[in-house]
């Protein structure tokens, strides 16, 4: 009998995985190389035809973005903002998370709560964003309304053009969108925890707090890394809430990197080349510091096991050499 013939299912994954690699490298890949490099031209306007690279001064774009007001002012809205939501919403959401995975705790309708709080993720921020404008509209609006009827204030007051209150109202709206979001990924981390830990710690006498606190946190330690850098990224790339809600304003007090980027390339101004600059800063400033949130919340026991199987390997490897 011959040799039966073997099939080889291995090209059937990479012709699955070309409309993905096509896709990306047009969408995804050439937009970012591009942009990459018109932060060294001097690409303005809108029916430009000659691109010239900057060669006397190659990073001219990038020096002038650094020494532009607005761009420093929304360099300090954007960190501002995102703090301001970040802090209550991983707060919020390891306290649900405490709550919904207790299991000293019979809380009824998990379900319910768990879709209710993650339900204004599923909203686009566009919709999110006028509706909010709505509601604080002078000098008819709901939340006037609500409070003149109440008897909070006499005569109805112009919220937006508060520089404080507007950026309060956007840090709230992006803490209202995303602590769900947080505590489901959060209480994801937890069920993958062996309830058996949870059982061992009881048993040792710990109360409700001290097992969150000394177990259920640094069990899922990889899951709060993630949570903090994926935040990190949507908050320094702050954009669609801040333009809709009051396109930057009032005087700039809203204006997030990503908006004044957009002002740059689309408002009028069409300085494709500052605004690419600015954009490159910006994802170099988010890979810095995601790096060294990567490096502050590593797992150093693991790091220490690693090098110890390392070491272990070295001697292993010299001690057979010797015998050899």
């Amino acid at each position: 009998m011959g040799k039966r013939k073997t099939i080889s299912y291995s090209k059937f994954g990479y012709i699955f995985s070309i409309p993905f690699v096509v896709a990306f490298c047009v969408f995804t890949l050439y937009p970012v190389l591009y942009t990459i490099l018109i932060g060294f031209t001097d690409l303005k306007g809108v029916n430009t035809k000659e691109i010239h690279i900057l060669s006397d001064n190659l990073f001219k774009n990038y020096k002038e973005v650094l020494a532009t007001k607005t761009f420093k002012l929304a360099f300090g809205n954007t960190w501002k903002i995102w703090i301001m939501n970040f802090i209550p919403q991983m707060a919020l959401a390891l306290l649900l998370t405490a709550w919904f995975t207790d299991t000293r705790s019979k809380i009824k309708c998990q379900g319910f709560f768990k879709v209710s709080f993650y339900m204004p993720n599923i909203i686009t921020a566009a919709t999110v964003g006028i509706m909010f404008n709505t509601f604080f509209q002078y000098p008819v609006g709901p939340v006037n309304d609500i409070l003149k009827t109440l008897g909070f204030i006499n005569e109805p007051v112009n919220w937006l053009i508060k520089k404080a209150t507007a950026q309060n109202i956007v840090a709230f709206i992006q803490f209202w969108q995303w602590f769900g979001y947080s505590m489901v990924t959060l209480i994801s981390g937890v069920i993958g925890i062996d309830p058996a830990i949870f059982e061992a710690a009881e048993m040792d006498g710990a109360n409700r707090v001290q097992t969150f606190f000394y177990v259920t946190i640094p069990c899922i330690r990889q899951i709060l890394l993630f949570s903090l850098v994926t935040s990190l990224i949507g908050g320094l790339n702050m954009f669609d809430i801040p333009q809709v809600f009051l396109e930057g304003g009032p005087d700039n007090a809203t204006t997030t990197t990503s908006v004044f980027i957009y002002q740059l390339a689309f408002k009028g101004k069409y300085i494709y080349c500052k605004a690419s600059a600015a954009s490159m800063m910006m994802f170099i400033i988010i890979v810095i510091f995601s790096c060294i949130l990567f490096y502050i919340l590593r797992d150093k026991d693991e790091q220490k096991a690693k090098k110890l199987r390392k070491q272990a390997i070295k001697e292993a490897k010299l001690k057979a050499k010797g015998v050899a």
